[in-house]
């Protein structure tokens, strides 16, 4: 199961590629503050159905640092989702998405300073790329 991340991570690639477009379309004639919040009572509601059929017995073994560390990216994903709401609903969707992708490059100092994990020449190639995708985006 490990070996299959890729095929993940391109799987999150294409439903987050629906979601900003599809959240459009939701946030007519109302705020991007509601749209967010019943954007959210949704994602409670499938991620509990989630949590009772695919991973129901995996809850004891969670330990505090597990809460706090998740608890913690739960406030990160939260004030993400507000902004980012916010930017889709008042901005094009694909120029704030371009945006938005500019995480990657948070995520990977994050992870060469926090995660300890390796900076290749690939990613440092793909991180700068990116940044200067953004310049382009941000003047045009």
């Amino acid at each position: 199961m490990k070996d299959n991340w890729i095929f993940y991570a391109f799987i999150s690639m294409l439903f987050a590629g629906f979601t900003s477009v599809i959240a459009k379309k939701g946030l007519t004639g109302i705020s991007g503050d509601l749209g967010i919040v019943i954007r959210t009572i949704f994602v409670f509601i499938f991620m509990l159905f989630f949590a009772m059929t695919v991973a129901p017995k995996e809850w004891t073994s969670l330990k505090t640092s597990n809460w706090v560390w998740l608890g913690a990216s739960a406030l990160t994903t939260t004030l993400s989702w507000i902004f980012y709401y916010k930017a889709i609903k008042l901005g094009e969707v694909s120029t704030v998405a371009l945006i938005d992708k500019g995480s990657v490059i948070v995520s990977v100092l994050l992870a060469l300073w926090f995660l300890h994990e390796p900076l290749t020449i690939p990613k440092s190639l793909g991180a700068a790329l990116m940044l200067g995708g953004l310049f382009v985006i941000a003047r045009g």
